[in-house]
């Protein structure tokens, strides 16, 4: 994934293998954080691949809508659970940053990934991202 100096958006993507004899086919949603709708569907598919050996020929792409942030104005602690492939193997991470928006947090976690461990944004996963209230908090 090419890294553009704008910040992330935020997609919800859902899709599904292609029918083949009238029969119901599992339906799949994901959120995927990319800088425009063109890499995020390529993410799509290439995450439902590795999870579920669906590709782009025999799928289909039923919705992809932008999220928008609830409130802007306040400032939240994002909680953010990464893996990522380094030169040595596959790590998983927990980091917490603190933005607006969760657009922000994962951009901060994208470039911090970038400069501490030299992860490209290709090899990083954001497996999930939570609201963390400021006592909880495990890293000030």
């Amino acid at each position: 994934m090419k890294f553009k100096c704008a910040e992330l958006k935020e997609y919800e993507i859902v899709g599904r293998p292609l029918a083949k004899n009238d029969e119901k086919m599992p339906v799949y949603k994901m959120t995927i954080f990319a800088p425009d709708e063109i890499v995020a569907k390529s993410r799509f598919w290439y995450f439902l691949r590795q999870l579920k050996k669906v590709r782009k020929v025999n799928g289909e792409i039923l919705r992809q809508t932008e999220m928008s942030n609830t409130s802007p104005t306040k400032i939240k602690n994002f909680g953010i659970w990464v893996r990522y492939d380094s030169r040595s193997g596959s790590h998983n991470m927990y980091r917490e940053y603190r933005d607006v928006s969760r657009t922000g947090a994962v951009t901060q976690c994208y470039r911090d990934m970038a400069a501490r461990h030299r992860a490209r944004p290709h090899s990083i996963q954001i497996m999930k991202i939570e609201t963390v209230k400021a006592a909880d908090t495990k890293r000030p």
